[in-house]
């Protein structure tokens, strides 16, 4: 199978139909309410919409946003994250208060969905809310365009219950990209803002301690419960998400069974953000992330939890500027079918098991711009592909890359490199099957920390039971404690481990692949 890039090709549908356009025919009849929106009048159901917060849908003005003017007793966003009251006033917000199914379409220039069932929602296996994107065009300039706030949660925060085997079968945000249609969402994002009654000011120093978050929404499109993704049956339905910020966020999981997804985002193109719980599962459908770089970082996918992909097609370009990565997860990627093509400057780890994957670590960053193939020794192409942003890393894995011989191209350059080695990766994995070498020892902290100095005192005395660490001298002004001496700093032996920037073994235009991971170092240009 030739992998061609469709990206552009999807984007440039809106370009021949608007949002609103064009209805499902084919649509199935959803027990639903219908929602038709407009600038002028939204209508529900065929009347004018309600402003009676009682109602299943009603609008108003309310919505909620980062205040500008404020001090850091507010927040941690700046005033570029920050609006004013008038630019807030002008989005009308349309709320949908009762479980059940919404039929979406129209145009909303400045406006949002927002979902919310009520606090008791998310331990009511019946709030449930699917809303079916009909032919929708929803800006929002200073928020997410479409939110669940509370609806039922399938799911837990439980970190020893936590597993890559997520369910999400019964959560109640569920959302179903209409076949024919083309949905565009346009959003911003909400920084950090403090719960007013836990802000606490230190005695001593101006800061804020003990500050519980009220809201922080980081995603054009977000839910705050675990979210499912799907399509129609003929999967022609198309989700365009443009963000200010980060694209698609869960709190805690989110499962994409269908659709054809784009993303460009200044930030992380999906994020699911609760640590070591999360899971992000993509059974189907066509998924293209581009990081723009406007927030200077982004994953293509970031999962604090697990990466699990099961099938579909995964493209994924990170911001070209910072140390990120097309696929991210903290907890471990899992590969096990689809193709999956991601490009940065950073690997996570990729669990051993799944279906056959190689990373490819270029010697130099390549150009977006130009076109990567990866062809059998026979000649047939099995990837061509031209990446967004630029990158150092790519990833490939499809059920085409079989055992056996291929060549690599940049455009008509053919390409060597080393077969096996380290990856430049995050801490957490030192390479895909997260195996240190045997000559390395990893430094003695707890998970999730990085390990650092200890506070001296501030008389600039060391405590009389504590000595200087090993091979270490104190900073100077430091004073130590009495017939204490200055231990003399030890030669160090600063040689890497052999196969640490590459494998020994001599450079080579062929690229083996077996079974499992493949890894391939220092790719340049091959001088025969």
């Amino acid at each position: 199978m030739k992998i061609t890039k469709i990206f552009a090709l999807l984007f440039s549908v809106v370009l021949i139909f608007t949002a609103c356009s064009k209805v499902a025919e084919n649509a199935p009849q959803y027990n639903a309410t219908e929602i038709v929106l407009n600038d002028e009048v939204i209508k529900v159901d065929g009347e004018i919409v309600s402003e009676d917060p009682t109602d299943a849908v009603y609008i108003a003005n309310d919505i909620v946003y980062y205040e500008s003017g404020k001090d850091f007793t507010y927040g941690e966003g700046t005033e570029k994250d920050a609006h004013t009251e008038e630019e807030a006033a002008a989005h009308t917000v349309v709320h949908i208060t009762k479980a059940g199914s919404y039929i979406i379409s129209g145009n909303l220039s400045k406006g949002q969905i927002a979902v919310d069932l009520g606090d008791d929602s998310k331990e009511n296996p019946k709030a449930k809310v699917t809303l079916i994107l009909n032919g929708v065009d929803i800006t929002c300039d200073v928020a997410p365009a479409v939110i669940f706030y509370d609806v039922y949660e399938c799911g837990n925060t439980d970190t020893e219950k936590a597993t890559k085997d997520a369910d999400t079968t019964n959560a109640g945000a569920n959302v179903i990209i209409a076949d024919g249609t083309v949905n565009n969402i346009n959003g911003s994002y909400v920084e950090k803002i403090y719960k007013a009654d836990t802000v606490v000011l230190n005695e001593d120093k101006t800061e804020v301690q003990d500050a519980k978050k009220l809201h922080k929404y980081d995603g054009a499109f977000y839910s705050k419960m675990s979210m499912n993704i799907t399509s129609e049956k003929q999967g022609s339905g198309i989700l365009n998400i443009n963000a200010k910020n980060e694209g698609l966020d869960s709190e805690l999981h989110l499962t994409i069974n269908g659709g054809n997804i784009n993303i460009k985002s200044g930030n992380d193109g999906i994020n699911t953000n609760e640590d070591g719980v999360s899971v992000t599962t993509v059974n189907g459908g066509v998924l293209q992330i581009s990081v723009t770089g406007e927030t200077g970082e982004g994953d293509g996918i970031d999962s604090n939890g697990w990466l699990v992909i099961n099938g579909g097609t995964v493209v994924a370009s990170a911001c070209s500027v910072s140390g990120d990565a097309g696929i991210d997860s903290d907890m471990g990627i899992h590969i096990n079918a689809g193709t999956v093509i991601a490009t940065g400057n950073m690997l996570d780890r990729i669990e051993a098991g799944g279906q056959n994957h190689a990373v490819f670590n270029f010697a130099e960053k390549q150009k977006g711009t130009d076109t990567v193939a990866l062809k059998t020794d026979g000649g047939k192409t099995v990837l061509e592909h031209k990446a967004e942003n630029d990158y150092s890393i790519l990833i490939y894995s499809s059920s085409d890359l079989k055992e056996g011989n291929y060549t690599l191209w940049n455009g008509e350059k053919q390409l060597a490199g080393y077969s096996g080695g380290i990856m430049n990766m995050r801490p957490g994995g030192f390479g895909p099957d997260s195996e240190m070498p045997e000559n390395m020892t990893p430094p003695e902290h707890s998970e999730g920390e990085m390990p650092g100095r200890p506070e001296m005192p501030e008389n600039g005395e060391l405590p009389e039971d504590r000595e200087p660490p090993k091979g270490e001298t104190p900073p100077d002004g430091f004073r130590l404690p009495e017939g204490a001496e200055r231990p003399q700093k030890p030669e160090v032996d600063m040689k890497r481990p052999e196969d640490f920037d590459k494998a020994s073994g001599e450079i080579s235009a062929e690229f083996k692949i077996t079974n499992g991971s493949n890894v391939f170092m220092g790719i340049t240009e091959y001088i025969k």
